[in-house]
């Protein structure tokens, strides 16, 4: 069995930055990618950043691209995303995920994709 848990998050200002990271345990040698998605109150989870563990291949969503970096260091069995330019519509709570099957690059932005989650972690972002 694997498990995840995100750490970080927090309150900060338009414009600043957050690193999030999130620590896998269990069998996390069976772990194929990694993704970061978040959960803005009333609203859909929507995908954001994704990785193969091994190849270290990431894919991201329009609307963190350019802002968002995801990595992994397989060594600790942790994720990260940093988080820079941060904005209010960025406000959510943040979740990541891990899985074992294999997807293609495009598919794992998809909730679907993934067989285990964390809690969450909060971010907000104030003008």
């Amino acid at each position: 069995e694997v498990h995840v848990v995100e750490l970080g998050g927090g309150s900060v200002q338009a414009g600043g930055s957050l690193r999030l990271s999130c620590v896998a345990s269990g069998y996390t040698a069976s772990i194929n990618y990694m993704g970061w998605f978040r959960e803005p109150l009333g609203k859909q989870r929507e995908g954001l950043a994704a990785i193969y563990t091994g190849s270290g291949q990431a894919t991201y969503s329009d609307s963190v691209k350019g802002r968002f970096t995801i990595s992994h260091n397989k060594a600790q069995d942790t994720m990260y995303l940093q988080m820079d330019s941060l904005k209010p519509e960025d406000t959510a709570r943040y979740f990541c995920a891990a899985a074992e099957n294999w997807r293609t690059l495009r598919e794992l932005l998809s909730r679907t994709s993934y067989h285990h989650w964390g809690q969450g972690t909060q971010v907000t972002v104030s003008a």
